[in-house]
């Protein structure tokens, strides 16, 4: 089987990841491997790649990296032609690895590589970021977290984590929360609508982002689905009202009668707000003040298992 491994730079001095690459070589698999020096590499291989015949879903294009790395993966494939696009497997190289986390995918490289060459892949859905002004859409695959939880930080101790277990937003980010400024935003969709000041927002496709923390505890990446969930700006009075209600959001329980936290499916939403909004998409800083948000139905190929807990089955 042919592979072409798309290798962030810093990793490709890793011992083992050489081994297991020159093993699988003489058991005969065709691994070339390419290794990119900056983040413009990545674009520029995957054009290469189509150019040299991974212009088909039975080929199989591996992106080396971090979550970020496997946005510029996806964000370039989707400029290929649905029917040329070449199916995607992950070897979860960052610091996060949350989408391959998630999804169940082998955490270590030479695992990763096997599970590629041994695995089958699956159709899934893509998400499409739109701004008005802008020439080119922007993708992600895993979360676009918004506010306040694009600005929550990693080194939150793990104890706090914990103690939402391990849910959407930590005990830390709350109590921080109390003092952030809120946005005031307008998001809009046919199942539902929001107008009104929010902390924090998570656009979901897969289930985790922020190294583990569980923004989309019912999102899928085959449903044609995005999991929309908003925290709404809330007095310091009511924070045990809000853990509380995160922590039933993150456990998947329904919030009917929630006041803070709200959550619901679409397969596209609108956004609008006073001032331009912070955004994390997929470990990449970003920023918008209006934008239509589509779901891609099927819009690229995976390698994941079928069991996977990122599939509905």
């Amino acid at each position: 089987m042919a592979l072409r491994l798309i290798l962030n730079g810093k990793k490709a001095q890793q011992e083992e990841l050489r081994e297991a690459i020159f093993a699988l070589r003489e058991q005969g698999h065709d691994i070339q491997v390419r290794v990119t020096w900056e983040a413009a590499d990545v674009p520029r291989l995957i054009e290469e790649a189509h150019q040299q015949g991974w212009d088909h879903p039975d080929k199989t294009l591996m992106i080396g990296g971090g979550d970020g790395s496997v946005q510029a993966a996806v964000s370039a494939l989707m400029q290929l032609p649905k029917d040329e696009r070449p199916s995607l497997a992950i070897m979860p190289l960052g610091t996060a690895n949350d989408f391959a986390s998630g999804c169940g995918l082998p955490l270590e490289a030479s695992e990763a590589l096997q599970f590629a060459l041994q695995n089958q892949p699956q159709a899934i859905d893509v998400i499409r970021v739109e701004e008005p002004d802008e020439q080119s859409s922007h993708y992600f695959l895993n979360v676009l977290s918004a506010g306040f939880a694009a600005q929550v930080t990693a080194d939150t101790p793990t104890e706090l984590k914990d103690l939402l277990g391990g849910g959407a937003y930590t005990l830390a980010g709350l109590l921080k929360a109390v003092s952030f400024s809120a946005y005031q935003s307008e998001f809009s969709s046919a199942e539902q609508n929001f107008n009104g000041e929010l902390i924090v927002a998570a656009l979901c496709n897969g289930k985790q982002a922020g190294g583990g923390q569980e923004l989309g505890p019912k999102a899928l990446i085959n449903d044609g689905l995005l999991d929309v969930c908003i925290i709404k700006a809330f007095p310091a009075i009511a924070l045990s009202q809000v853990i509380q209600e995160a922590s039933a959001f993150s456990k998947g329980e329904a919030l009917a009668d929630a006041e803070y936290v709200m959550s619901w499916q679409t397969d596209s939403l609108d956004i609008k707000l006073e001032q331009a909004l912070p955004c994390n998409l997929d470990g990449e800083p970003y920023q918008f003040k209006q934008a239509h948000i589509e779901v891609e139905p099927q819009a690229l190929r995976l390698i994941v298992a079928k069991g996977s807990p990122c599939l509905s089955q």
